[in-house]
């Protein structure tokens, strides 16, 4: 009997360890996700840069996460921080599952950041924020929160799958980022301007795939946050949370689609771009208490958080702040949201009625919230304002023209050799007689300089129509930096 009793223990714990990496992987394709939303959404020449900083999102959080992100998360230590596990030191096999979704859930609050400092920010920059958000910023919010002994844990804040230490943390790194970088070359007309220019992504495709992904991502993000499936009642809160998670996206989704038709936010089109951010606005504003809402509640917790998004990305543009993918308004302002609306909407909250215990509950996030946006500021401050100060945060004005692609990577995303044509076979001549080559300086023809194709990516006679046709619609490479 005792056998029986201690093979079925072992079956799950096995079927919930795989239950939790099964998610963690499902949430790691939210990488993908981001990559194409994010590509997508800037202009053809950054293209690179951007997939190169959400590949590595994943190496540079694993190696952050490891060394010191999880112990100062989950190691035992005190109600500020844990103080074992360093480098994975001690750590037991049982708990190899949780760490790797932990450690994406680090990676994720990290990816926020690319977006609000798309186009223009230097990769070494990029390496030490990744680093820094994933294994030093985000590791103490998630031992707070989640760790048993951790004191918001302990104060009575709930937030089942990260409101607030993922999406409102990396909203305020977002914004601090942003802020510190100023921004793009061409994005605002002056100073004293209210006035913006646009600066329009290369590839909508892109982007609607990218957020299709994250939000399939999504369903694994939140429902596998339980963490077991073995547990009497695992099946119907995973449900209940995926289904929650569906219908936050589809309240906020369908309300700003129907504002933007009827044309409270500009012409009356059906657009794309403000559709998707708040269908993932309405996704992250259930996070909080995704596993505690009725399905009205979750419907309406998007419909009220497509609003905040506007507000939001209105305000940035008032405030001159160049957040090129939203990220504050979608993360920041969904995360923050999302914990008013969980004390509102919830089985629990406000809209059942006013009882000391709802409003303890809100009080108890609220000063979850505050606690987050002071440590994610003070520390995106001290890291962001190093980097300017030793002039490592941003890319120079020449580079930034060029494009990340070309002068950081030196593999643009749509290689101008791609446009290369042929003559005809034969004696059949080609009837377009237009080079569609680089213009090269004879000097850097030799043999030395063939062996790379450095010399016709770098040098500044770079004068490829074709690719300055697809890439600025006519303008010259001086102008690029404002369309």
């Amino acid at each position: 009997m005792t056998t029986n009793s201690t093979d079925l223990e072992d079956l799950k714990k096995n079927v919930d360890n795989v239950f939790i990496l099964t998610n963690a992987i499902i949430v790691c394709l939210m990488q993908c996700g981001f990559a194409c939303l994010e590509a997508g959404a800037v202009r053809s020449k950054n293209t690179t840069n951007i997939i190169m900083k959400n590949i590595m999102d994943i190496f540079i959080s694993c190696l952050s996460y490891w060394l010191v992100g999880y112990a100062l998360a989950y190691g035992e230590g005190n109600s500020i921080i844990g103080l074992t596990y360093w480098a994975g030191i001690g750590l037991p096999a049982s708990k190899m599952a949780h760490w790797f979704f932990q450690m994406v859930f680090a990676a994720t609050a990290a990816t926020i950041v690319s977006g609000a400092v798309a186009e223009r920010c230097n990769f070494i920059a990029y390496i030490v924020y990744s680093f820094g958000i994933a294994g030093i910023i985000y590791p103490p919010i998630s031992h707070w929160v989640w760790s048993e002994i951790g004191w918001l844990n302990h104060l009575g804040y709930i937030d089942f799958s990260g409101c607030g230490p993922v999406h409102l943390l990396g909203g305020v790194c977002s914004f601090f980022g942003a802020v510190f970088l100023g921004p793009r070359l061409g994005r605002f007309r002056s100073k004293y301007d209210s006035e913006k220019e646009e600066i329009v992504g290369h590839s909508i495709p892109l982007v609607g795939i990218g957020g299709m992904i994250l939000i399939t991502g999504f369903l694994a993000f939140n429902g596998g946050s339980l963490g077991t499936m073995t547990n009497p009642g695992d099946g119907e809160i995973i449900a209940r949370v995926i289904s929650n998670t569906v219908l936050g996206g589809t309240g906020g989704g369908i309300t700003i689609l129907l504002a933007t038709k009827i044309g409270l936010f500009g012409p009356a089109t059906w657009n794309f771009s403000m559709t998707l951010n708040c269908a993932l606005i309405g996704m992250v504003s259930v996070c909080a208490g995704v596993n505690n809402m009725a399905m009205w509640a979750s419907f309406l917790c998007g419909v009220t958080a497509g609003p905040v998004y506007m507000l939001i990305h209105y305000a940035m543009l008032w405030c001159k702040v160049d957040d090129p993918l939203d990220a504050v308004a979608v993360h920041f302002g969904g995360g923050l949201w999302g914990l008013i609306a969980a004390s509102l909407f919830a089985n629990n909250g406000f809209v059942f009625g006013v009882t000391h215990e709802s409003a303890m509950i809100l009080a108890h996030r609220m000063i979850g919230a505050a606690a987050i946006i002071v440590w994610g500021s003070a520390g995106s401050c001290i890291m962001f304002g190093t980097l300017k100060a030793l002039g490592k945060l941003r890319v120079s004005e020449e580079d930034e023209r060029r494009g990340l692609d070309i002068a950081m990577h030196n593999e643009p995303g749509y290689h101008p050799m791609g446009w290369k044509t042929y003559p005809a076979l034969g004696s059949r001549k080609s009837s377009v007689n237009i080079s569609v080559l680089p213009t090269l300086d004879s000097s850097l023809t030799t043999k030395k300089h063939r062996k790379s194709n450095a010399y016709n990516l770098r040098t500044s006679d770079f004068t490829n129509p074709a690719f300055v046709d697809t890439e600025n619609g006519g303008n010259s490479v001086e102008d690029s930096s404002k369309m």
